[in-house]
């Protein structure tokens, strides 16, 4: 459903560590729940490069 919103990458430059779905989730994983970054599930990566 959101796919088509997000904009297409250029392939220059450095390949992204996380897909961009899972980024979107764990935004609204933090959104919805309230807690704090250090808090978010491991799942969506280390808080600290979030």
């Amino acid at each position: 459903m959101l796919e088509p919103l997000l904009p297409k990458g250029a392939k220059a430059g450095r390949p992204p560590v996380w897909s961009r779905r899972l980024l979107i989730d764990g935004i609204r994983f933090r959104v919805r729940t309230g807690v704090p970054w250090r808090d978010v599930p491991a799942e969506y990566g280390p808080w600290a490069r979030i």
